[in-house]
């Protein structure tokens, strides 16, 4: 069992004086506004190069941003080589960041999820949005999977370590450094155990159900917390239906659909080893006899499934995100608009349509464009029941709207008006 530890420190910053000053970094001239509205990024064509040179910092280093009149306006960490060459940390400039500061903001967001749920499974840390910049941790019970984006994460991960260990006791914490952002900040990828015996496996509780997450093999940190509230919506359409759960990862939306009282599921995914846990998840849940997996190509298993002429009753599309960067965005809404006409060519008539995005770059009208426009080319009409977004352990920060990545449409598509 998990023990959180008591608090010590919890009331106020960490504040005292720096061993060293830290080095300033000066913005241009009303470049400042944005950050004093609330935003924690600076872009390499805000600062005034000239004062603060760029190539006179090391990546990862704790700066003073100031704007141009010397007012100082927080502490944050920069990387020279990225376009976001500075993500402030606190706008209190006496604040000293290191294990203590760690562990208050910690215990912030740990504070917030024990609000939001019973289970000792969420996300407990998402970046920016909980005033740690290019952290991520998931909460497995007694387990922690943390991911490190930015240069300057990196070079407070032991701080990182010890606050966590300062925060909760726990068996094991793991980083999933594998990312690709991070040979963007020069970084490079690993996944290792922090500390403790890391397990193979980890298991999570979400609701009534439970899953198995593979810890050092799993998609980006094992499990996607982001669909939890999601997921739930189930519970209202899916009860008699037969359910279509593609790019199914290890069956969470479709184990849920069988829960929540599905006729019958089949779930699709390209990986064998995805498929496997599917199955595994299926029996530690009594849905085995409901849940079909298949292991195939989701383009390939729609073509064979329509020359087929086999119906479901409800489709999940949740794919991997087809726009990882601005210049794949055509190709992107082409690939989400294709993939959306492929499953209505096999959803029965009057059927519901689960579809998301996690690709931040595409918002809310254009997922929904596409969604129009692979209905009207097969002459059908969607109507909009619901708009989804990700799970509120995963808050959005106001000012960054690309902490806001999830969006989903839950559709009805029948006959055309």
């Amino acid at each position: 069992m998990t023990t959180e530890i008591p608090n010590d420190d919890y009331l106020s910053d960490y504040t005292g004086e720096y061993s060293d000053e830290l080095p300033v970094l000066r913005l241009r001239k009303r470049e400042e506004r944005r950050i004093k509205a609330g935003h924690v990024w600076v872009f390499s064509n805000e600062v005034d190069t000239k004062l603060t040179p760029l190539k006179s910092f090391e990546a990862g280093e704790l700066v003073m941003i100031e704007a141009s009149n010397q007012q100082q306006l927080g502490v944050g960490y920069i990387n020279p080589r990225s376009l976001i060459c500075a993500r402030l940390i606190t706008r209190n400039t006496k604040s000293r960041i290191g294990r203590r500061f760690i562990a208050q903001r910690l215990r912030q967001a740990l504070e917030l999820r024990q609000l939001l749920f019973k289970e000792d499974c969420y996300r407990w840390v998402f970046g920016e949005a909980d005033g740690l910049p290019g952290l991520v941790l998931d909460r497995y019970g007694d387990v922690v999977v943390g991911q490190i984006t930015t240069a300057g994460m990196e070079n407070l991960r032991e701080d990182i370590e010890a606050a966590i260990r300062k925060v909760l006791e726990l068996k094991a914490m793991i980083w999933r450094n594998s990312s690709g952002v991070r040979e963007q900040e020069g970084l490079p990828l690993y996944n290792e155990p922090a500390y403790g015996e890391a397990p193979e496996f980890l298991e999570i509780q979400e609701g009534d159900l439970r899953f198995q997450v593979a810890a050092l093999t799993g998609q980006k940190t094992g499990w996607f917390y982001d669909q939890r509230a999601n997921r739930s919506r189930l519970g209202t359409y899916a009860p008699g239906k037969s359910v279509l759960d593609l790019f199914c990862y290890a069956g969470g939306w479709g184990i849920a659909a069988a829960a929540a009282g599905a006729s019958e599921v089949t779930c699709v995914d390209t990986s064998a080893a995805a498929i496997t846990q599917v199955e595994h998840n299926a029996r530690l849940n009594q849905q085995q006899d409901k849940v079909t997996a298949v292991s195939a190509d989701v383009f390939n298993y729609l073509r064979q499934a329509r020359a087929e002429e086999r119906h479901f009753d409800l489709i999940i599309v949740d794919p991997p995100a087809f726009i990882k960067k601005a210049k794949d965005k055509r190709a992107g809404l082409e690939a989400y608009q294709r993939v959306f006409s492929m499953a209505m060519r096999v959803l029965a008539k009057d059927g519901i349509l689960f579809v998301c995005s996690c690709s931040f770059h595409l918002d809310d009208s254009e997922l929904q464009g596409a969604l129009q426009r692979a209905a009207r080319h097969l002459d059908r009409q969607a109507q909009v029941l619901e708009l989804l977004q990700q799970s509120p352990d995963h808050p959005a920060h106001p000012m960054i709207p690309q902490t806001r990545y999830l969006k989903g449409v839950i559709a009805r598509i029948g006959a055309t008006f």
